[in-house]
């Protein structure tokens, strides 16, 4: 079958007008041999979205490889069918889902969707009567004591896109095999026929403010006012154009922080993001504007969270004047938090972070008597874990409140960070001065990052294919002391595509293909020493060497 019959049978079964009619247009100038809309319908008909550890993502539009409604209802009806299956072989009683949505285009419809294939499925759905944050959504679960959780988000992806990202009830992102299991059952559904035949109900509860009153008490709690001086500190903060504004501002005054200084253009929901090439505070000049804010009110950090709120980016002024500003790394982050909650928390539990993090927490969590462990990358390894106390990823997700949200929370992590800055503030330091204390006690952990984006998927395998055959032997001038292919398994982590070489000096470079994006990532680490208590020099070698290892990775992947 050609790829226009194609698109003509998709059509018939299609019961949204919006796709119907970018169908139809598609359709016509692909018959008139427009040569874009011929590739744009072999793109949206040459496979089909898989179904993985973070569900669904991808372009909104027509066809088996979209966002759409058809995609959607699909997913529900084989979420449905796995929850009743688990049910009836553990005797449990009924099902019930949590689902929320963002501010994303056809969030809302496909969390309505999704209410009404699980409701005609016999199950329970618990429905959001607005938009929420991703954490929002990670508690509810574990706090109605729900079967599974839905989130309609895409986070941080371009305007363009949208996802269905799903949890069991433990309150953590799905994991194998529960993710293949989902997988099989969508297919086994797919293969009976159009969605509209699917049962619908019209029976779902409506969830009250109550739930997310109660995220909001629960989680203003976490900042002890006995230990940190609060009353002066200034904020500057963005929502991306995303849904966590009014609950962060909400937060920070229950917490006892002045009201944080809203960056206006960006505060209210927008599914265009206007102001923002992609909605991600690691993009370049995505906090552009909260750094203008911040030197016109002569503030002292800036916070970012993205789009749905489960990441928290973090800036500081670099000069006493604070007229320069830089945003800090997800590992600097990373370690300002453990350090931070190594100081106020007893010394039980475990910190945890994913392989491609910096190896600094390590040295962190075993100086303050914790326990330690590494994951695979993405934050559906780190909350599971048992005794959990911290967990992170060096793109900006923490966890820093396991026992109740077990994902990434970027509005809980912000709380915790203005707590530390309002500590250190009120002894007239800042969070600078706590990471130049910290490179003085483990050292200077420098991280970095190269990517590489592809239009042509099959180039990921290729460039991945040529690293293992042919590994360096040498990066950067340092000797590769160990080269791990990470497909294959270690003693702590399960298969994974991956590579790493160990180098000697402690540095460290891990080669992958991106989990949500068409990229290749390389992730960069060096360790130097500081001697003589001079942190910038230490700092200024570890550069040079990520420097020189860039230029390198950069030449693997072009």
């Amino acid at each position: 079958m050609n790829v226009i019959a194609q698109a003509k049978e998709w059509l018939k079964a299609d019961p949204h007008e919006e796709t119907q009619h970018e169908l139809r247009v598609l359709i016509e100038q692909a018959g008139k041999a427009d040569p874009q809309a011929l590739r744009e319908l072999h793109d949206c008909f040459s496979g089909s979205l898989q179904f993985g550890t973070a569900g669904l993502r991808g372009k909104l539009g027509p066809g088996p490889n979209r966002m759409n409604l058809v995609v959607v209802a699909r997913a529900a009806a084989g979420l449905a069918k796995y929850l009743n299956h688990e049910n009836n072989t553990n005797n449990q009683g009924t099902n019930t889902v949590v689902i929320g949505y963002d501010a994303r285009h056809n969030s809302e419809l496909f969390a309505q969707v999704t209410a009404q294939i699980l409701s005609g499925a016999g199950i329970t759905p618990l429905l959001f009567p607005h938009t929420v944050p991703t954490p929002v959504l990670a508690f509810a679960i574990r706090h109605l004591h729900a079967s599974a959780g839905v989130m309609v988000t895409a986070s941080h992806n371009p305007p363009q896109d949208n996802g269905y990202k799903v949890y069991l009830g433990s309150g953590a992102q799905i994991i194998p095999p529960a993710d293949i299991e989902i997988a099989q059952c969508i297919e086994e559904v797919t293969a009976l026929g159009p969605v509209r035949d699917l049962p619908h109900g019209d029976t779902w509860t409506t969830l009250e403010s109550t739930t997310e009153q109660a995220y909001l008490d629960h989680t203003a709690q976490l900042v002890d006012t006995t230990i940190s001086t609060n009353s002066d500190l200034k904020t500057v903060y963005t929502a991306m154009h995303g849904v966590g504004g009014k609950l962060f501002m909400e937060l920070a005054q229950v917490a006892g922080f002045p009201e944080p200084i809203k960056v206006e253009k960006q505060f209210e929901p927008d599914p265009t993001f206007p102001t923002v090439a992609f909605p991600n505070p690691e993009e370049p000049g995505a906090i552009d504007l909260s750094l203008e804010t911040a030197i016109k009110n002569n503030a002292d950090i800036v916070i970012a969270n993205d789009p749905d709120a489960d990441r928290c980016a973090v800036a500081i002024p670099t000069t006493t004047d604070k007229s320069q500003w830089r945003m800090l790394h997800g590992d600097e982050v990373g370690a300002l938090l453990a350090t931070w909650i190594a100081e106020t928390k007893p010394a039980r539990g475990v910190m945890a972070q994913s392989i491609v993090s910096s190896t600094l927490l390590k040295a962190i969590a075993e100086s303050a008597g914790f326990e330690y462990t590494q994951t695979l990358t993405g934050f559906k390894w780190i909350g599971p874990i048992p005794g959990l106390v911290f967990g992170y990823e060096e793109a900006l997700g923490y966890c820093v409140d396991p026992d109740f949200v077990k994902d990434k929370d970027g509005l809980s992590a912000a709380l915790k960070v203005m707590e530390l800055a309002a500590h250190l503030k009120s002894e007239g330091k800042t969070l600078q001065d706590q990471l130049d204390q910290i490179a003085l006690t483990f050292g200077v952990y420098a991280t970095d990052q190269v990517s590489v984006r592809v239009s042509d998927l099959s180039r990921i395998p290729e460039i991945m294919g040529r690293l293992r055959e042919t590994p360096p032997t040498h990066i950067a001038g340092a000797a590769v002391t160990e080269f791990i292919d990470l497909s294959v398994g270690t003693s702590e982590l399960p298969p994974t595509d991956g590579l790493l070489f160990n180098l000697e000096g402690g540095g460290r470079v891990i080669v992958r293909p991106s989990g949500t994006e068409p990229k290749v990532k390389v992730y960069l680490q060096s360790v130097v020493n500081v001697t003589n208590e001079d942190v910038q020099a230490a700092r200024t070698k570890a550069a040079h060497n990520l420097e020189s290892m860039a230029t390198d990775a950069q030449a693997w992947l072009n």
